[in-house]
């Protein structure tokens, strides 16, 4: 019998936190394989913020610096220039990036800061108590949106992605999604791409990825998948928003 799928070398045996459904889960599977698969976990340094970014310690066989609300980008830039022979990663939520987190990314992009970003974007704060994030839809209910939200007074969802394509010294962008087989393999295919581009001095590289939050969105996790399919595609659409290289 031929064998598909093994435990990546480079995550823990341990049991995950993520919620039932969650996408995070699948998005920590894909990074321990492309470490597994680029042979880079002993050079491997990873950021994680608050939010469900804030796990991975538990979970990643590799030095993890866990950074303040919103700050990986400026711990990961610091990271990098002390140790250019690094392979640094940045992981973070949409509440973390898009909203605390805004001025740290943006600046990190315009200066072409050589690192991998993976923005999960699950358009709610998932660990906090479901909040409404930058990210969520018009219409969406949250918490601190119970009727929904609305463009007046609350603006419209931020599209990062789109945001970063201005700035000239951002070198890839993509966004992908993990609620299908073949959209996995799609978001793992990116995300070799922008471990790839910092080890060959690309420059800044994201890859955005549309995540499902079953217990934030109050929905099963096959509504989930639904929820992504049906309306966060078409104001997020998939695919590369930049690529330089």
């Amino acid at each position: 019998m031929n064998i598909i799928k093994t435990q990546p070398k480079s995550i823990t045996t341990e049991s995950t936190k993520y919620c039932p459904g969650c996408g995070h889960g699948i998005v920590l599977r894909l990074i321990g394989e492309i470490i597994d698969e680029l042979g880079i976990r002993e050079k491997m340094i990873l950021t994680a913020p608050v939010g469900c970014a804030v796990v991975l310690y538990d979970y990643m066989l590799c030095d993890v610096v866990e950074c303040a609300h919103g700050r990986a980008p400026a711990v990961a830039t610091a990271l990098k220039r002390v140790h250019p022979d690094k392979f640094i990663l940045v992981y973070q939520g949409d509440g973390d990036l898009a909203a605390i987190g805004t001025a740290e990314i943006i600046h990190a992009a315009n200066r072409g800061e050589n690192l991998s970003v993976i923005f999960v974007n699950n358009a709610i704060y998932g660990m906090t108590g479901g909040q409404m994030a930058p990210t969520t839809l018009i219409g969406q209910k949250t918490t601190t949106s119970p009727s929904g939200r609305t463009a007046k007074g609350m603006g419209k969802p931020i599209r990062v992605c789109e945001l970063l394509t201005t700035l000239e010294e951002t070198k890839y962008l993509e966004r992908t999604t993990v609620h299908s087989v073949r959209n996995i393999n799609k978001t793992k295919a990116a995300i070799k791409k922008v471990f790839q581009n910092q080890m060959n001095g690309v420059g800044f590289s994201m890859v955005e990825i549309l995540s499902m939050c079953p217990v934030g969105w109050k929905v099963s996790p096959t509504e989930s998948l639904q929820f992504i399919e049906e309306q966060m595609i078409s104001y997020f659409p998939p695919g590369v928003y930049k690529d330089t290289d």
